[in-house]
Formats: structure tokens, sequence, C-alpha cells
């Protein structure tokens, strides 16, 4: 359908990574699913849904948290995208990026997967890399940390502070993805803080 779009954040599943870096990804989801009181539910591509509007009688948007883990989100993300006939597009990637500084959002169209395995692997799956991701910063890790060591670590105390406004400004770029466009989303939300 030419007015639906699929909104997939990526993450790993569990209690045990819900609050790390890695799953950045599916918090702006889950925001967006909150501001219209909605609930996820089980769905057979393997991922958890929410079906709703943009606004009422707008673009229909399907909130999608993939059940595997970050680096095989491909299969789950192709699959829904067939379910809900939605061209790559109009899939929207939501996902933490090492090369973004905390609390900075960037916005694009296609390229590389930077070395994210996720966005690897749904490009793969897609069989294209050119679909719309909202990439959340999440900061280099400090000294020689491990960068799998630092996504897969919680946030630090002084970036829960901000986190909450960095999720909610990444949910606000993707609605205006949505409703203006790539570039009016850039314009709009990658401005410096």
């Amino acid at each position: 359908m030419a007015d639906t779009w699929l909104i997939v954040g990526l993450g790993n599943p569990g209690p045990r990574y819900e609050t790390t870096r890695h799953n950045v990804g599916q918090m702006v989801v889950d925001d967006l699913a909150d501001r219209r009181s909605e609930s996820f539910r089980a769905h057979k591509a393997g991922a958890r849904v929410v079906e709703t509007w943009l606004r009422p009688g707008g673009d229909k948007l399907v909130l999608a948290k993939p059940n595997t883990f970050m680096n095989v989100s491909g299969t789950p993300v192709a699959a829904l995208a067939r379910f809900y006939s939605v061209p790559a597009e109009r899939v929207v990637i939501v996902h933490d990026e090492l090369d973004i500084p905390f609390d900075s959002i960037k916005l694009k169209i296609g390229g590389g997967p930077g070395g994210h395995n996720g966005v690897r692997d749904v490009a793969n799956a897609l069989t294209t890399p050119d679909f719309p991701r909202v990439r959340v910063g999440i900061g280099r890790p400090p000294g020689r940390q491990d960068p799998a060591d630092w996504v897969l670590a919680p946030f630090g105390a002084d970036e829960r502070t901000n986190l909450p406004v960095l999720i909610s400004d990444a949910a606000d770029a993707v609605e205006t993805l949505v409703s203006d466009g790539l570039l009016a989303a850039q314009q709009k939300h990658h401005a410096p803080r």
C-alpha cells in the first residue's frame, strides 16, 4: 500500500539488553507507540508490531521490533515488508550509530552499513541498501574499550539524563521523515543542539 510505512527499531531481544546502547532504535519505536497509546503484539514474521497512523487520516505506520538479535535483523524486516507490501524506500530503520556523537541524530537513505551488522543484514535481506535510516548517535567508546562491549553496555549516568530527549528527538525525526520527506527531516534534525 502506497500510504504504509514500516518503521523498525533495531536491537537485541530480552531484558538483559533493553537498556543498552545497541537498543536505542527499539527505544525510539517504543516512544512512537507510546505517543499513540499503542501496545506491541506478536507477529508471525518474528517481530512485535503496532499498526497505527502518523496522524488521523494520515499515512499508516507499522512500528516493529524484531525478536531476533541485531546481527540477524534482516529476515523479520524483509518478512514484514512483504507482509505489508512496503517497498524498501518506505522501510525506515532506526539504529544506534557509533560514528555520531551521543545526543545527535542523522538521517540518510542508502550507503554502506558503516560496520553496523544489523544494517548490513537488513540491506542483504531487502536486496538493496536504499532504505531510509534514522541514525541515533551513541558516540565512540572511551580509550581502548572494545566497541562491541560499548554497544552492549547500558547508557552511563550522564547519558541517561539526556536519553529521554534524544529518544523523543529521534521519534520526531521519524515523524518528520514520513510526513515531509528526507530533506526536510535532515534540515530540521541535523542542526547542532
